[in-house]
């Protein structure tokens, strides 16, 4: 083994040869893992395969790209989770489109930072451009903003950020944020984040459908200003993690413009909608929002990370503005250089923007519209599938494209008997590979989740997988009665 000297692995005019043959080379060990996966999953476990993690010695390096990709198959492509592959059915993740990853293969390579325009240059335009793009489909208005972020999480704090500045309450531990007992996780962690206390959030329940009941909303705020409280943001979700509900957005807003509170909706799963050509009015109310989470590599099918957050009054996003000579002095604002720092809580911030810009030029909006609509539509034969099958219990029928359902058995069994045998079907399933599915609570129950996401899955494979399901929960029901015998 001989190793070349560092600079000729500098990405430069010098060496262009030596990266068209090394990222060639990594194309062609993804084509191959791609065309081979014939399951989402191999079932490695983490005994398995941390010892050949841990094996690898960091301070001998190979010197070849061909040996660093042979050992790179053995810690990671031969065992990764392949959510292109059909009968990936759990989380949020989506199979990513093909101009997407230009983007990504481009943004990597030219590597530009979106803190400033001298570090950018045309990055930032682009990002700008696509920032208006997103706040016209919202209707967010003429004054509307936003910046890129790293995903739903801080795009979520960063809207609880900006809501809490603009209630100027005389103490954090007056500020109140309402948000319904299926939102996601992270509008709790803003709060802690934020300094809020740990009684900021108030928990609105939801309707047969997961959806906000609008009229607890209604008495909620009302106490809350009687005990001389501050309703500081009402949280509004346009696609739970869990059931893909959307609440009920035009009734939220009302409410906000009465108690004047600031109105956050995390449309991180449904801002595919804004693409959607059939079912774009799911997501009416949200002109109407202060803020909008939008997660694109959920929705849009935009690989990891590529999120957003846009508000109304471009002005509130100052709240996160500070300057620092070295890099955004106030001048350069007085000067109108547009330095995308002035508006994220982030400083180095990756050209994610790019991805969006290219799939949107070579498969336009549309396109990646209808992609949503086909797992949209998926989901309804996957309801339908659920409701005609006695073996299982489907919660509720999809606004989007998640079923959350529950394996049940034919004969009275105690319901934690029922519990456990969902959750080792998922786990055994897991184990096996065949395919990957979720699992949350309802109502103090386990259920499992189906997340469809992917265009290439079809009913056939809903089907062969809940077939699967049932078997090993079959199979640990037998194996319970045997033991308890």
């Amino acid at each position: 083994m001989s190793l070349l000297a560092p600079r000729s692995h500098l990405l430069n005019d010098l060496n262009v040869e030596a990266y068209r043959r090394s990222v060639t080379e990594g194309v062609e060990r993804v084509a191959a893992s791609l065309t081979g996966a014939t399951s989402p999953f191999t079932g490695v476990t983490p005994a398995a395969l941390a010892p050949v993690v841990d094996a690898v010695d960091l301070d001998r390096p190979l010197g070849d790209t061909t040996a660093a990709l042979d050992e790179l198959t053995d810690v990671y492509l031969r065992d990764a989770v392949y959510f292109h592959h059909p009968r990936y059915l759990a989380h949020l993740n989506c199979p990513v489109v093909i101009p997407a990853v230009l983007g990504e293969a481009v943004l990597s390579a030219v590597n530009s930072s979106l803190d400033t325009w001298d570090q950018s240059a045309g990055g930032t335009l682009i990002e700008r451009r696509l920032i208006d793009w997103t706040t016209g489909r919202i209707g967010l208005g003429e004054g509307a903003d936003g910046v890129f972020t790293s995903g739903g999480s801080q795009s979520n704090l960063q809207a609880m950020l900006l809501a809490r500045e603009e209630a100027k309450a005389a103490h954090p531990t007056q500020l109140r944020v309402f948000t319904s007992d299926v939102s996601h996780f992270s509008v709790r962690k803003s709060a802690t984040l934020l300094g809020l206390g740990p009684d900021a959030v108030v928990t609105i329940p939801t309707d047969r459908e997961r959806r906000m009941r609008i009229e607890v909303l209604a008495a909620e705020l009302r106490r809350c200003e009687a005990e001389g409280l501050v309703p500081m943001a009402v949280v509004g979700t346009a696609g739970t993690t869990d059931f893909g509900s959307i609440d009920p957005l035009p009734e939220i807003a009302e409410l906000c413009a009465q108690h004047n509170t600031w109105m956050h909706v995390d449309a991180a799963y449904g801002c595919g909608l804004l693409v959607s050509p059939t079912r774009r009015a799911l997501l009416n109310g949200i002109e109407h929002a202060d803020s909008v989470t939008v997660d694109y590599h959920k929705s849009f099918f935009q690989p990891v990370s590529s999120s957003a957050l846009l508000v109304r009054d471009g002005a509130t996003l100052r709240h996160a503005t500070y300057h620092a000579d070295y890099l955004n002095p106030r001048r350069a604002a007085e000067e109108r250089i547009p330095n995308q720092v002035d508006k994220s809580l982030q400083t180095t911030r990756r050209f994610d923007a790019l991805k969006l810009w290219m799939t949107l030029r070579v498969m336009g909006a549309d396109g990646i519209g209808q992609l949503f609509d086909e797992v949209c539509d998926l989901a309804g034969e996957g309801w339908k599938l659920l409701v005609a099958d006695p073996r299982f219990d489907v919660v509720v029928e999809p606004s989007l494209s998640t079923l959350v359902f529950r394996y049940l058995p034919g004969q009275p069994t105690d319901p934690a008997q029922i519990d456990r045998a969902n959750l080792y079907a998922r786990k055994a399933l897991f184990a096996s590979g065949d395919a990957v599915v979720a699992g949350t609570k309802v109502d103090g129950r386990h259920y499992l989740k189906f997340t469809l996401l992917n265009p290439e899955t079809k009913a056939s494979d809903i089907a062969a997988v809940l077939d699967l399901i049932a078997g090993h929960a079959e199979q640990y029901l037998g194996e319970s009665l045997v033991h308890a015998s």
